[in-house]
């Protein structure tokens, strides 16, 4: 998964090792651990030896701060990568439904054709209902047995699986219709800035003390 994430990001743009951990982060912070370094370069290592990859020394200029001297290696895709990110794009086994490649392949939806978002959203909600069931299941036979903390774990648990089987649900059904999310930045409605609404109050008169 971690392969896809990299791929993604570098067909969009050339990266120093310490802009593709940044961004990492950034496109996946939600679905996955932070990314250390003692993963990822073993990782661009790989795509390199597979040729999905090149580097490159880049403007000592602009080499980003609190880097070392590993930093100043510029990471670019080649066509053969370019290919490699198309045929991971396109899958949709099993190992996309889980967890961590959930996320990731999500976080490329954009660039995955319809069909297969379909597939990968259907086959995540039987994981996460398979999930529910289960918690289900437990709390129903082995509630009067646990704790109070392990209970309010396994409920938290189900409350979670629930909440994601409704969002699985909703996006199923946004994709078959043909329609973006709900939360996609064309459609949020953004609070207004207190600054600007809040209206200006007049001066008050100056007054003299005696």
């Amino acid at each position: 998964m971690l392969e896809l994430a990299i791929l993604g990001l570098l067909q969009e743009t050339p990266m120093h090792g310490y802009e593709l951990r940044k961004e990492l982060a950034t496109k996946l912070g939600t679905f996955r651990a932070a990314i250390s370094y003692g993963t990822l370069y073993p990782t661009l290592k790989r795509l390199q030896t597979a040729g999905w990859i090149t580097e490159s020394e880049s403007d000592p200029s602009i080499i980003p701060p609190m880097t070392s001297r590993r930093g100043r290696v510029v990471y670019k895709i080649t066509a053969d990568g370019k290919e490699r990110f198309a045929d991971l794009l396109a899958q949709a086994g099993p190992e996309t439904y889980d967890d961590a490649g959930f996320g990731v392949h999500f976080a490329f939806f954009s660039r995955t054709d319809r069909a297969t978002r379909l597939r990968i959203l259907e086959g995540r909600r039987r994981r996460v209902e398979e999930r529910r069931e289960g918690l289900r299941d437990v709390l129903s036979r082995a509630a009067g047995r646990l704790d109070a903390y392990t209970l309010e774990l396994q409920r938290h648990g189900l409350d979670a699986a629930e909440r994601e089987v409704r969002w699985l649900e909703e996006l199923i059904t946004n994709e078959r219709s043909g329609r973006a999310p709900a939360g996609s930045m064309g459609e949020i409605d953004l609070p207004a800035d207190p600054a600007e609404e809040a209206p200006l109050e007049p001066p008050r008169p100056h007054k003299d003390r005696p």
